[in-house]
């Protein structure tokens, strides 16, 4: 860990393009880091072409803080590239987690996120691999124009809370040509304060889908806007394109666009739930809501296997408006549930081309 601290001090008070080298072939063990910024030069390279050890479960981690393993801070104009790895070895940390394990001693809610970005802007990573983190691959928080590209994240699909991408405060992000199968959460999930959000060319399974939210807990309010799917294909995942929303929140969700996507045996394909909640029926009922308006699907096919494949499940306080589906084609992945179904509760839009299965907007 020291050599990694002193090259980075040594990288990020150069001044003319320095290059952080991880080089092929060796894997380093590292513990708890934060690169820290500002740095000298306008951009700053770290060629990641090795593979990064964290720490191997809760028993070797040494600090206090669980909440991330490795942290840029306050980085501007970062490069990483390299087809290197990083990898969380969180098997460790699944074996004790409270979701799976609530009544082991000692169980964990909390692990480490591999790699965080916070406060960094003009952010490109291509071409890196994340295996097995111990919560969240890649967190984004409090970032703008962010590029993500060709990344690789896999992890097993019995891994709790690891969601592959997750967006908190970030403005113009762009994550393209990649493949997520990160377990039991998210392959993206789009937290709040988000905007100009452009997710392309995506393979995603197994895993939660794609979600925006929950937003909205304990009354916060919420604003995400300008968010596009397109290119996405989900392969058995838990949902497809997803919006979450606790009835106690406030806000708005507006300006989202799910398009081209294909569904391979999706539980939830198209899902809008104003209602979540941890446990059913354990939330209070209230009179606002997180408004949600102009959602439109485009171009949607392939196999669910729930019966209720398009389910719109809106707010009667805040009903969602301006929701548009165009050309959903959605078959049944199992003989066993028949002909599939809609819910359009309490949602206003409008139908175009055709829709299997038949949906019931209200206009």
């Amino acid at each position: 860990m020291q050599a990694f601290t002193k090259a980075w001090s040594d990288t990020c008070k150069a001044t003319s393009n320095p290059t952080l080298v991880i080089p092929q072939g060796k894997q380093f063990l590292v513990r708890q880091t934060i690169f820290a910024g500002p740095c000298k030069s306008s951009t700053i390279q770290v060629q990641l072409s090795g593979t990064i050890l964290a720490p191997d479960g809760p028993d070797q981690w040494k600090s206090t803080d669980l909440s991330t393993w490795l942290a840029f801070q306050g980085v501007n104009g970062l490069r990483i590239y390299g087809k290197g790895t990083l990898d969380g070895r969180g098997k460790g940390w699944w074996d004790r987690s409270c979701k799976y394990h609530p009544g082991l001693k000692g169980c964990t809610t909390l692990a480490p996120a591999s790699l965080r970005f916070y406060k960094c802007d003009d952010i490109k990573m291509t071409d890196i691999s994340f295996h097995n983190s111990p919560q969240t691959h890649v967190l984004l928080l409090g970032t703008q124009d962010v590029d993500l590209g060709f990344l690789n994240i896999q992890s097993p699909g019995t891994s709790p809370n690891t969601d592959g991408i997750h967006l908190q405060k970030a403005t113009n992000v762009s994550i393209h040509d990649s493949n997520i199968a990160d377990g039991d959460d998210d392959c993206i999930s789009i937290g709040d304060k988000i905007f100009n959000i452009n997710i392309t060319d995506i393979n995603c399974g197994p895993g939660h889908g794609i979600s925006i939210g929950s937003l909205g807990k304990g009354g916060d309010s919420a604003q995400v806007e300008n968010i596009n799917v397109n290119r996405v294909n989900f392969q058995e995942t838990t949902n497809g394109a997803r919006i979450k929303t606790w009835q106690t929140g406030k806000g708005i969700v507006q300006g989202v666009t799910f398009s081209n996507l294909n569904f391979t045996a999706v539980a939830n394909p198209i899902i809008i739930d104003q209602y979540y909640c941890y446990r059913p029926n354990a939330c209070k009922q209230t009179k606002t809501g997180v408004r949600i308006k102009d959602v439109s699907y485009s171009g949607l096919v392939g196999t669910s296997k729930t019966k209720v494949a398009i389910n719109l499940n809106c707010s009667e306080a805040v009903p969602c408006t301006g929701i548009t589906l165009d050309n959903i084609r959605l078959a049944s992945a199992t003989k066993k549930i028949g002909e599939l179904t809609s819910s359009c509760n309490n949602a206003y839009g409008i139908n175009r081309g055709t829709i299997q299965p038949e949906s019931y907007l209200r206009s």
